[in-house]
């Protein structure tokens, strides 16, 4: 379904979801800033304490699948939400990003790297 949505699809289902809750006064910017933080801190929950062949076993579990799959969903809402209430081109940003992050992070120098971009020479 990925390759049948795009993000103003998300954005006016989103906006329909909100309108007939009357939600618009609840949704500021750093209200909706928390609900990122927040949804986000919900998916880093259901993986705390797991090493990393644990963390991967969880997705094969149909139901802590699915706990995944709506925490993440639950991200992205607030993350089309914001867009959508301050007129943010969400795709647009995300490539300026990813140009941005292209020089920060060269191939040839972070390959096989985790480092932030300044700690490495």
């Amino acid at each position: 379904m990925d390759s049948d949505t795009t993000v103003e699809n998300m954005k006016e289902i989103v906006k329909k979801f909100c309108a007939e809750r009357d939600w618009d006064r609840f949704h500021n910017p750093k209200d909706l800033s928390i609900g990122i933080v927040t949804e986000g801190s919900e998916l880093l929950s259901l993986f705390r304490f797991l090493n990393d062949g644990e963390s991967l076993k969880i997705l094969e579990d149909p139901n802590k699948r699915s706990m995944i799959e709506n925490e993440l969903a639950d991200v992205l809402f607030f993350i089309i939400r914001f867009g959508q209430k301050y007129d943010i081109d969400i795709s647009s940003a995300f490539f300026n990003k990813m140009k941005i992050n292209e020089k920060r992070y060269p191939a040839e120098k972070f390959k096989g790297s985790n480092k932030k971009y300044n700690e490495v020479l």
